[in-house]
């Protein structure tokens, strides 16, 4: 496993900015031919900015219509020419046992990206994600710490590392 600190993001605009960078990289490193969907869970309290990365991914792939976060009907599928997408909000889920009723399982199937936000709610019955992304409040914005759980996790904080050394220098 590898960690990765972000700076403090101070603004909305910078947050739909970071998704577009993650978008990016997400893009031109995840094989063509994966075998599994690529995995990414987003943590931290209620209005940190889950689904404003969320949105940034998905703008940056190509789809320009209103992200919100699927809070009442669990998962929202876009398809895009990039790759299909299915962005997961499990704040209201009574219990992980409800995922098998929607057919958790046959959304990571090989080529999709899914984002899930309140990952903690499906434990269990979610498989181990590429990337952890945690965000929390800080006095100047929000700060946003990066786990990743694969070797295309690391792969993927690897590339990113580049990128923020090359923005900031």
């Amino acid at each position: 496993m590898k960690y990765l600190h972000i700076m403090n993001i101070s603004s909305e605009d910078e947050m739909i900015t970071f998704g577009n960078l993650v978008s990016r990289i997400l893009l031109d490193f995840i094989p063509e031919k994966a075998k599994k969907a690529t995995l990414l869970f987003f943590e931290g309290d209620l209005g940190v900015g889950k689904t404003t990365i969320c949105k940034g991914i998905l703008n940056s792939s190509g789809y320009d219509g209103i992200v919100k976060s699927p809070t009442y009907n669990l998962v929202e599928t876009y398809e895009l020419a990039s790759s299909r997408y299915h962005h997961f909000d499990f704040y209201r889920l009574g219990s992980p046992e409800e995922l098998d009723y929607i057919g958790i399982r046959d959304y990571f199937q090989s080529g999709d990206i899914c984002l899930v936000e309140w990952p903690d709610r499906g434990k269990g019955f979610l498989p181990l994600p590429d990337l952890c992304f945690k965000i929390s409040v800080k006095r100047s914005g929000r700060e946003l710490n990066i786990e990743s759980k694969t070797q295309l996790g690391e792969l993927f904080l690897n590339h990113l590392s580049i990128a923020k050394e090359n923005q900031l220098g």
